[in-house]
């Protein structure tokens, strides 16, 4: 069976799918017959996105519990059921460690860390009511290896794979797997600002930075969100029905453990 005819018919959740990676994977599901409901800050962006897809929208503040609550709710709503959970939204931004502020700080975790837990635990506790369901979380290459300017970013996302081991031990039971991708130096609109801040903490230009990327690169380019989608798609499948509790990188080589 084809991961098309598998999935056909299924409903998936997807944070932050307005832009980049959350929008690369919104379109890969529904190119394989899952109904998608696109959850976003920029409610704007979301239903641009939805409307690509024949998909929903939704507004969503992955900070705050009501708000992921009231989310997830409008999508089982308009969808019937949601099988597969994939908690994206994420930001960055970057500092020397020295030079950090507790809003830098308290904002990447709140977004990056908190909102997967949000995220993870109002799906999962969905997913158990039903007895079935598949959690996919968007880490990092920085999950694996602290990035320097991004101390703070690092941290949340090294939490983000412990929290999803742990979590995928607590479900493996009730047959809930739940799984994260590592990107690397993906093209994003989120990428490009990092180039400019990266650019004139190193004191390089924009273009230097992104030709250091690809030199860190084995496979010799800049990744696109396109690359990630495939990955979240076979997770999402049976085709990864053993596979659980897993950060999986996804770097074109920079990172190899």
């Amino acid at each position: 069976m084809t991961l098309a005819a598998e999935l056909k018919g299924q409903s998936a959740f997807v944070t932050g799918g307005a832009t980049g990676i959350g929008r690369a994977i919104a379109r890969a599901l529904a190119a394989h017959g899952v109904r998608v409901a696109i959850a976003d800050l920029d409610f704007d962006g979301a239903r641009k996105a939805a409307a690509e897809i024949d998909g929903i929208a939704a507004r969503i503040d992955v900070r705050e519990r009501a708000s992921v609550e009231t989310a997830f709710g409008e999508a089982m709503a308009a969808l019937g059921k949601i099988d597969i959970a994939i908690a994206n939204a994420g930001v960055s931004s970057m500092a020397r460690a020295v030079d950090l502020t507790d809003a830098e700080w308290d904002f990447n975790f709140a977004v990056n860390t908190r909102g997967i837990f949000l995220t993870n635990q109002i799906a999962a506790r969905y997913f158990l009511e039903r007895g079935q369901g598949v959690i996919v979380n968007t880490a990092s290459l920085a999950a694996k290896v602290g990035a320097p300017l991004l101390a703070h970013y690092s941290a949340s996302k090294f939490a983000v794979l412990g929290w999803t081991q742990a979590l995928a031990r607590e479900l493996a039971p009730a047959g809930i797997r739940v799984n994260a991708v590592c990107p690397g130096f993906v093209k994003t609109s989120m990428q490009s600002r990092e180039v400019e801040w990266e650019a004139s903490l190193r004191g390089m230009t924009p273009a230097e930075v992104l030709e250091d990327y690809v030199r860190q690169t084995p496979l010799g380019r800049i990744e696109e969100p396109d690359d990630i989608a495939g990955l979240v798609v076979f997770l999402c499948s049976d085709a990864a029905r053993f596979m659980t509790g897993q950060g999986i990188n996804v770097t074109g080589g920079v990172y190899m453990t």
